[in-house]
């Protein structure tokens, strides 16, 4: 389910009564805020806040409903503790259908919440500072594809590109540049056909990109890479990127990438 599928399903979740524990948890290590675990110390305090409302109000029901959605939560993080990302979004209920859990690498704003419906508004909040994007990152050899949400990378794919000219490697020394004249040579032939077949390629990723835009609900589109390889890239779509970003960032790890895209 896309993230923004996913958002309209919180939003069109309700109880009867109290039964929904949504955590916004900042767990960012760079947050001078948040050094040496602090964040646990937030997490334990913000629960047993809720706890002890809860308890003034002696409802039962309510108070055993949070227990358990609690111990869930408390489970959930504690499982992830050594590879935090910058922030979690839990939206959790004892009804199964609503588990929600986002490791997320943008800022959040610690807070907790018990109501009888997710509390959404900064989710979606984040949703709009860190859309459900695609990152195209076409090279020479290569073109990859980044699906991301709220920075953090859901799935990566590569494609290589094959020539087609098994004579390239063994043809290319025949002439060196400064002996090609203005008439041409055998390797101007392979350098043209060579461009050709990765304008082929472009394009048929262009048509992978255009359906992994519509499957995924990308709202938006960005290319990186080298200038020329990127406009080329660019060209291959029917709809416009967003923008285009010339640098080769081929080999750079998906975080990083992020960075370079929406943070710049």
């Amino acid at each position: 389910m896309s993230i923004s599928k996913e958002l309209q399903a919180l939003q069109d979740f309700h109880c009867d009564h109290r039964c929904v524990l949504t955590v916004y948890l900042n767990t960012n290590p760079a947050d001078p805020e948040q050094q040496n675990g602090a964040w646990k110390i937030q997490l334990k305090n913000g629960l047993k806040r809720l706890d002890e409302y809860l308890k003034a109000s002696k409802d039962e029901r309510e108070i055993k409903a949070f227990a358990n959605v609690k111990a869930k939560v408390a489970a959930e993080i504690d499982s992830h503790k050594n590879d935090l990302l910058k922030g979690v979004v839990i939206f959790a209920s004892e009804n199964p259908e609503l588990w929600s859990v986002h490791y997320v690498q943008i800022p959040v704003k610690t807070n907790f919440y018990w109501e009888n419906h997710p509390v959404t508004e900064q989710f979606e909040y984040m949703m709009k500072a860190y859309p459900e994007a695609g990152v195209v990152l076409p090279s020479f050899g290569e073109v990859r594809i980044l699906d991301t949400a709220m920075g953090f990378v859901h799935d990566e794919k590569t494609y290589s590109f094959d020539s087609g000219l098994d004579v390239w490697r063994e043809q290319k020394g025949l002439n060196s540049a400064n002996q090609r004249g203005t008439g041409g040579s055998h390797v101007d032939d392979l350098d043209q056909r060579l461009r050709e077949n990765l304008d082929r390629f472009y394009k048929d990723m262009g048509t992978i990109v255009e359906n992994m835009r519509k499957e995924k609900g990308w709202r938006e589109l960005y290319v990186v890479g080298e200038a020329d390889l990127a406009k080329s890239f660019a060209g291959s779509l029917r709809q416009k990127p967003n923008n285009c970003i010339y640098k080769n960032l081929i080999n750079v790890e998906p975080s990083k990438v992020l960075h370079q895209v929406f943070e710049r």
